[in-house]
């Protein structure tokens, strides 16, 4: 069973077939996920939603579906991600009406902490494209620390970040 998180405003909860809407929303968005691969189209949409509902069954972890408490909305996902031959990563999006309200730092902060408390973990790590400033600022905000500098399976260079247990 996937846990259920909840923090002030937020609640983090399985991706499930209702969470279509927001996958679409967002991935068939060329700006909204410019820095997520996208656009893509609304059938690739449905494959992230199955391959992150999968995650949780394959790998014992995943992404939460983002859902705002003051309306019900689902607005996005946070959570981890692993992809084949790459290294586990926290990850996050938003639809763009909710960037820069301390929303992907507050779901973050909650996957954090359950990464460390209840998973186990003995670190969390992110990386990003270069030029992704948006969730550079954010993993300074999260006290994340440059651990390395890493070629990825894409054939990109990206800096890792370990991103510290939540007191």
């Amino acid at each position: 069973m996937i846990p259920r998180l909840e923090t002030d405003r937020l609640r983090l909860i399985a991706p499930n077939i209702e969470c279509y809407a927001v996958y679409e929303r967002f991935y068939t968005d060329g700006l909204a996920s410019a820095k997520y691969g996208g656009p893509i189209t609304a059938g690739e949409a449905w494959f992230r939603l199955k391959a992150d509902l999968g995650s949780w069954y394959l790998s014992g972890f995943g992404v939460w579906v983002i859902q705002e408490k003051e309306s019900d909305a689902l607005i996005g996902t946070c959570g981890f991600w692993q992809g084949k031959g790459w290294p586990r990563e926290l990850t996050w999006w938003l639809l763009p009406d909710f960037c820069g309200k301390g929303i992907a730092r507050e779901a973050s902060l909650a996957a954090i902490s359950y990464a460390y408390s209840v998973f186990g973990w003995d670190n969390v790590q992110t990386y990003m494209n270069d030029d992704n400033e948006p969730a550079r600022a954010l993993v300074r905000r999260l006290g994340g620390q440059k651990v390395r500098r890493e070629k990825f399976p894409d054939g990109l260079k990206r800096d890792v970040f370990t991103i510290p247990q939540v007191t």
